[in-house]
């Protein structure tokens, strides 16, 4: 089965969730702890795939990214 993209994509978050991280001054690694701490196991790897676009990000995955970071969710809809 092919993985669905979006303007060859996976998905369209990354950019948006690194710009906001550095702006944060959160390192890829204390993204990847506090989303383990809401019991989700990621590491600093699977964030930096994530910001470069390399993967799909489970709905679950997002939403704590969000929360984190402080993302409105319109943010998200701009980068379509």
């Amino acid at each position: 089965m092919s993985m669905r993209k979006y303007n060859q994509k996976p998905n369209v978050a990354g950019k948006l969730i690194e710009k906001v991280r550095i702006s944060k001054n959160m390192s890829r690694e204390d993204l990847a702890k506090e989303m383990q701490l809401m019991g989700i196991n990621v590491d600093r790897s699977f964030v930096y795939r994530i910001e470069n676009q390399e993967v799909l990000i489970k709905d679950f995955e997002l939403i704590a990214i969000c929360k984190i970071l402080g993302i409105d969710t319109k943010k998200l809809e701009e980068q379509l």
